[in-house]
């Protein structure tokens, strides 16, 4: 099973907000066919085509398969247009108590897997952050294929199907 990193109760926090995601879970999930929220600078694609903040991918014409790992301190707003799009898959804290938890994943994702551990994010230099991410995170699914694809990621955690297909 994939093991992406993952360590001790430290915090990667700072004063950013462009923490990358580890490259080994994006090439678990497969292609995808954009990323709404990628850095300006990025070491690795996360997607064929990407949104960057220059371009505010939260309101432009979405198509295809859709990776996300949101701005954490807006996830809500991203997680709705995902949830509304209907196929990709988000990279978020599992924080699941919180009302966006529950209003935009409990109540509308496919599947959700979630990760053993806290994940190591990256610096847009490619670099690993020295402390991990703080937090346990969590993939959300939307959609029937990301539901296949997040069951067969061998990303180590724990799947459950959300959706009564």
């Amino acid at each position: 099973m994939l093991k992406s990193g993952i360590g001790s109760h430290q915090s990667a926090r700072s004063l950013k907000t462009e923490w990358l995601t580890p490259p080994d879970i994006i090439d678990a999930l497969g292609s995808f066919d954009l990323d709404p929220c990628a850095p300006v600078v990025r070491p690795w694609p996360t997607a064929k085509r990407h949104y960057t903040i220059v371009d505010d991918g939260l309101h432009k014409e979405w198509k295809g398969r859709v990776w996300c790992n949101p701005p954490y301190d807006e996830a809500a707003k991203w997680l709705a247009r995902m949830a509304q799009h209907g196929n990709g898959i988000a990279l978020i804290f599992a924080r699941t108590e919180t009302k966006t938890f529950f209003s935009q994943v409990w109540n509308k994702a496919d599947a959700v897997l979630f990760i053993e551990g806290r994940l190591y994010f990256y610096h847009v230099t490619g670099e690993r952050a020295a402390h991990n991410s703080g937090a346990p995170s969590v993939l959300v699914a939307y959609g029937r294929e990301n539901i296949r694809l997040l069951r067969e990621s061998k990303i180590k955690g724990k799947f459950i199907k959300l959706s009564c297909e």
